[in-house]
């Protein structure tokens, strides 16, 4: 634990220009990516019928998604996940009429389509599922779970998902224009923005299914990231106070250095944490885990190198953090 009690000197202000012209490129291409691919919205926010089914064997989505599209599904989009016997099966709102109709609807087809595949390719395995007193299809496809959004519950989330980022934006700015000042208000608003966009192009850029859930976890980005800006913010004011013989980018180096062991430490910690929802927690909160993941490693990096250097380029100076002084305190007068 020494490299924790070490203190360090790393030039992270003078060597800010790679890493802010680093961060500029990603944002741009974050909106890249948004505008030509967009993000692959869940049920939550489209609306559907979603309904995960679990095969007794290994299957190839290529095969459901042709069953499907003969009986009439064509839009119908269906993918592993967790293993290759698990399939997610997402039918879009055009095609809903009886939400529980059509999840039987679309059982009863892929159960019919196993259930004569079994008997013309293994009919010992077919006997001995009936021998046990069940349908031959039964043993091999078992429903696990079925969602059905409406699409006006899901405009209704992605407008309230939105105005609870604007809110928290905007709630964030005051706070902490407040309890420091206006450059660093804006600064780390920068640095929360630049969180949230890198990780919505994330998940633009490899089309992982945006939830509410993972709505959630950039909500908790959010917190993350303004919790770390505003530890090393803290320090340069103080600092700014101490040291009153060197230039600005001396404190922020000063203050930076400072407060790396406790942001190692923190990342890490909570990093450790996700790991364990990510592996261990199933396939339902994978968007959630990945979302954090990616937020922590971003928040860390945007802490030192965002919203820091969008203080300094806004000219902050020591005079902006010493305390007023009353008037006729220096004259003698009470």
């Amino acid at each position: 634990m020494q490299i924790f009690t070490r203190k360090t000197h790393i030039d992270f202000i003078g060597k800010r220009r790679l890493p802010v012209a680093l961060s500029i490129v990603l944002v741009i291409a974050t909106f890249v990516v948004l505008f030509t691919r967009g993000l692959n919205f869940g049920l939550d926010f489209t609306g559907g019928t979603l309904v995960e089914l679990s095969y007794a064997e290994p299957v190839q989505v290529a095969s459901i998604r042709k069953q499907l599209a003969n009986a009439g599904f064509a839009n119908t989009v269906v993918q592993h996940f967790g293993t290759s016997r698990d399939v997610m099966v997402r039918i879009p709102v055009s095609k809903i009429g009886n939400s529980s109709a059509l999840s039987n609807q679309v059982v009863e087809i892929l159960r019919k389509s196993v259930g004569d595949r079994l008997l013309t390719s293994r009919p010992g395995k077919a006997q001995q599922c009936a021998s046990n007193g069940n349908n031959t299809a039964d043993c091999q496809i078992q429903v696990r779970r079925i969602e059905f959004v409406g699409p006006q519950v899901g405009e209704e989330l992605a407008e309230k998902g939105g105005l609870a980022m604007l809110f928290t934006l905007i709630a964030i700015l005051f706070y902490v224009m407040f309890r420091f000042e206006w450059r660093f208000a804006v600064g780390a608003i920068i640095a929360i923005s630049h969180d949230v966009l890198l990780t919505f192009g994330f998940f633009s850029l490899l089309q992982l299914e945006f939830s509410l859930s993972v709505l959630a976890a950039i909500l908790a980005v959010l917190g993350y990231s303004l919790n770390d800006t505003i530890v090393v913010f803290d320090r340069i004011r103080e600092n700014f106070r101490k040291m009153r013989k060197v230039t600005t980018v001396e404190v922020m180096n000063t203050s930076i250095n400072q407060t790396l062991a406790r942001t190692i430490i923190t990342s890490t910690t909570t990093m450790l944490t996700v790991l364990a929802l990510f592996f261990l927690g199933g396939e339902i909160i994978h968007g959630f885990s990945i979302a954090l993941m990616v937020g922590v490693v971003v928040g860390t990096y945007s802490s030192i190198y965002v919203a820091t250097p969008a203080v300094l380029a806004m000219g902050v100076s020591r005079e902006d953090m010493m305390p007023v002084k009353k008037e006729g305190a220096d004259d003698g007068r009470p």
